[in-house]
């Protein structure tokens, strides 16, 4: 699920033995399917968004590896096995020197590459280039963060409801950046450093791009045009925002909307950039005393992904884009098991002139992390579920 799987380093003499690592995901997989069916028999209304977040979350995950499963054909890497979800095993057909399979616990897919450890096989992944090792076991992240300007524009395209009315401006906490810039009750929010802000969402979503550097906000006071430079703040009182101001929509009203695709994704690839740049202020306001960023697991997602699927076909494309950018986000990060842990470790033999980590030891501290992975996906289950019942959306 999270990268390229290889042999186990105790039982390379066999192929077709589950590895370490893969009893492990298949552990993870259980886990996530037990959670996902108590979620389901606590709203059993929600089955059909559990439906649609394993849809999701498979069609990210395959995306995902096939960025592994593409880079390593490229390269002669032998792939051995390319799975969708996780086993027991449902059939297997084998095409050339890959066994493609479809698995009964359908939580994501995996792929099975010529193990990582030995290489005495010229075709194995740890007989290849340090460049080529590279490639391969990033490709998964890089394809997970170029899907979401596509997902985006999908979304885009898609005919829905927006909006019309700007936001106004009906309270001002005494001392906030907003008070300190001149702000007042009823002005109309036109424009935030440029860009246009054409209801009360894309307000709050452009403010918390901007946090903690001045901006110009453009705002309509009567008959006039004002720009009045305001600075967010990245720790800030529940219920105050970045700029201590309470805003609400113009007008009552909603209007349906749909992109040009070549309107689309442009808008896409701006949209994924907002987010990235969201995700940063987030974890950097978290450090600096604000709210903490949200943590969610299967059941959570599959929840959000409910109410998703409540508001039409293009909140879904858009949470499929966030969980895409997730997905690759995450599996950069230099922890172990993911693909960012293997990459750690493959720039740590570049520092050590091409001596290599242990194989035994770098399987050790992949498993410890997948270990700790897994129990995180436990204590994090939990909390989603206490939230649901405690009727918490």
């Amino acid at each position: 699920m999270t990268g390229p799987t290889h042999r186990d380093p105790a039982a390379t003499t066999d192929e077709s033995q589950p590895s370490t690592l893969q009893l492990t995901l298949t552990a993870l997989a259980v886990i996530g399917v037990l959670a996902a069916g108590l979620y389901f028999e606590a709203t059993r209304p929600a089955f059909t968004s559990g439906l649609l977040f394993m849809t999701i979350l498979i069609g990210l995950v395959l995306a995902h590896e096939f960025g592994h499963f593409l880079t390593a054909k490229a390269f002669g890497v032998r792939v051995l096995e390319f799975g969708v979800g996780f086993p027991p095993r449902v059939f297997g057909k084998r095409f050339g020197d890959t066994e493609y399979t479809v698995n009964w616990l359908p939580i994501g897919g995996f792929v099975r590459l010529l193990g990582e450890e030995d290489a005495s096989d010229p075709r194995s992944l740890a007989a290849q280039a340090r460049w080529k090792r590279l490639i391969i076991i990033g490709a998964g992240a890089v394809v997970n963060l170029i899907l979401p300007p596509l997902l985006f524009a999908i979304a885009f395209m898609i005919p829905h409801e927006e909006p019309v009315g700007r936001a106004v401006i009906s309270a001002i906490v005494p001392g906030s950046p907003a008070e300190a810039a001149g702000f007042e009750r009823g002005d109309v929010i036109f424009a935030v450093d440029g860009r246009d802000a054409k209801n009360v969402a894309t307000v709050a979503r452009l403010v918390r791009i901007e946090m903690g550097h001045e901006v110009l906000v453009t705002v309509k006071r009567g008959e006039e045009f004002l720009d009045l430079p305001v600075e967010p703040r990245w720790a800030f009182p529940a219920n105050q925002g970045p700029t201590g101001i309470t805003i609400g929509a113009q007008y009552p009203f909603t209007e349906p909307v749909a992109m040009a695709p070549w309107d689309a994704l442009p808008a896409g690839v701006r949209a994924t950039t907002d987010t990235l740049i969201l995700a940063r202020n987030q974890l950097i306001g978290w450090f600096r005393g604000g709210s903490g960023p949200g943590v969610a697991g299967p059941v959570g997602i599959a929840q959000a992904t409910g109410e998703a699927a409540k508001a039409g076909v293009p909140p879904l494309f858009e949470l499929a884009a966030l969980l895409s950018i997730n997905l690759g986000i995450v599996n950069l990060l230099p922890l172990p098991a993911l693909d960012g842990g293997r990459i750690f470790f493959l720039l740590l033999e570049v520092v050590r002139g091409g001596r290599r980590v242990a194989p035994q030891k770098e399987a050790l501290v992949h498993l410890v992390g997948f270990v700790a992975f897994i129990v995180l996906t436990i204590v994090v289950t939990f909390a989603d579920i206490s939230r649901l019942l405690g009727g918490e959306s």
